[in-house]
């Protein structure tokens, strides 16, 4: 045990059976995910087409054409929900986040051609825990992708071959 606040814990302490590290991804990956999902929730709760209206309105006077807010502004509720239920599970995660990170790239283009700064930099901040979540995924040990990650592979079946069918069961050769 650390004698004082300076000394940093020993390696092998672990918490739930997590690293500080794999805890820590774990609870950045998760909140993170949540967020995303439930804004893709809210926008498809009240309708695609609302959020859509919303967003043209927003750009008009802009550089972007309504021909690319409009099915961009459609899509956008089904993509962040879907990125968001991923990286929340744990499961793809690394092209989830990196779904999610270019799926802020886009946001920031059109947030910049509005020159909506401060919008802009709550967006970069997404950006650095897309980027920190995918530079630290080698700790997603808590995530469905761990998980099966820890399955032994299963045997697999060669029929015709002497080997093993399935879970236990030794393969017969039949004259």
């Amino acid at each position: 045990m650390p004698t004082s606040p300076s000394e940093s814990p020993p390696s092998s302490e672990r918490w739930l059976g997590l690293t500080d590290a794999e805890a820590g991804h774990a609870l950045l990956r998760v909140t993170l995910g949540l967020n995303i999902f439930l804004h893709g929730v809210v926008r498809l709760v009240s309708g695609p087409g609302a959020f859509s209206a919303t967003l043209v309105k927003a750009f008009a006077g802009s550089l972007m054409p309504e021909l690319l807010v409009r099915p961009f502004a459609l899509a956008l509720p089904f993509a962040e929900t879907a990125v968001g239920l991923l990286v929340t599970l744990g499961l793809r995660t690394r092209p989830a986040l990196a779904a999610g990170g270019l799926l802020m790239m886009a946001l920031v283009v059109g947030t910049a051609l509005r020159s909506e700064w401060e919008t802009l930099g709550v967006q970069m901040l997404y950006v650095a825990l897309y980027a920190a979540l995918l530079g630290t995924a080698r700790f997603g040990r808590c995530s469905v992708d761990g998980l099966l990650a820890s399955r032994p592979p299963r045997a697999r079946s060669r029929r015709g071959h002497a080997g093993v069918d399935g879970p236990g069961e030794a393969h017969s050769m039949r004259a």
